[in-house]
């Protein structure tokens, strides 16, 4: 693990500060990931923020600073976490899947090999800090196989707008299957109400709300794109802050808001 703690350092040799971290996770594949800055805040938790689509926000530096994508809802809502005191932690695709990460990747070894060197990276920057896994949309297939696979490595884990199905007119199962039974750490779902994407509709985490905890979201903003893109109630448009703070609340086991309106 020493020779991908120095290649970090070399990229962000400030902890605590906004950083863009790389790890050699696997032969000549690199993991990146953005750490946030918490603004003098103290962050009582950690979240790995595993985006939509196929995984990209497309880190880089750029005048000596991190640049990347920032639609996506929880990358959107990064400054919320902070405000609650969680550290946000955002994954770039790695390098071997720098355009899209498939499904069969994001359930597979490889993707827990990588997520494993962030998770020890970030235990060794902020010690102590419980870490949590949460996912939106696409990034929800990384986030279940992940939390079945990693057990108590994690806090717990978080599935926002879940991808159930996959797209086009024949609807084949993503997780509407997923055995959720594997995974054994604790376990929130988060949706809009009117999500109108095909791929994630709200009956189905209506369903699993006899087994786990659900957040459902009311209103916000009328969407400005495509149903399922993230300006749109199936990314929480205009419900932010509040979708964040249920968020934050169920992680540091405080009250939080089942019902969002």
């Amino acid at each position: 693990m020493r020779h991908l703690f120095f290649l970090a350092v070399a990229l962000a040799p400030c902890a605590g500060a906004q950083e863009m971290v790389s790890l050699q996770t696997r032969p000549g594949v690199t993991q990146s990931f953005f750490i946030a800055d918490m603004g003098g805040r103290k962050a009582q938790a950690a979240a790995l923020l595993f985006v939509g689509g196929g995984g990209v926000i497309n880190l880089r530096m750029e005048g000596g600073r991190p640049k990347f994508g920032t639609g996506n809802f929880l990358v959107r809502a990064r400054r919320e976490f902070i405000r609650d005191g969680v550290l946000p932690v955002i994954l770039d695709a790695p390098s071997d899947h720098a355009r899209d990460m498939p499904d069969h990747f994001r359930a597979g070894e490889a993707h827990r090999q990588d997520v494993r060197a962030v998770l020890a990276e970030v235990r060794k920057r902020y010690p102590g800090l419980p870490l949590f896994l949460v996912g939106t949309s696409r990034g929800t297939i990384s986030v279940a196989y992940l939390a079945a696979a990693l057990g108590g490595e994690v806090a717990g884990a978080v599935q926002t707008s879940t991808l159930f199905f996959g797209p086009g007119r024949v609807r084949p199962t993503v997780l509407s299957s997923f055995d959720w039974s594997t995974i054994k750490v604790p376990l929130l779902f988060v949706h809009h109400v009117d999500d109108g994407c095909g791929a994630t509709p709200y009956l189905e985490a209506r369903r699993l709300e006899q087994r786990f905890p659900l957040v459902t979201v009311h209103g916000g903003k009328p969407p400005e794109g495509p149903a399922c893109e993230p300006q749109s109630q199936h990314g929480f448009y205009g419900r932010d802050a509040e979708t964040v703070d249920a968020i934050a609340g169920w992680m540091l086991k405080k009250p939080f808001a089942k019902e969002i309106r």
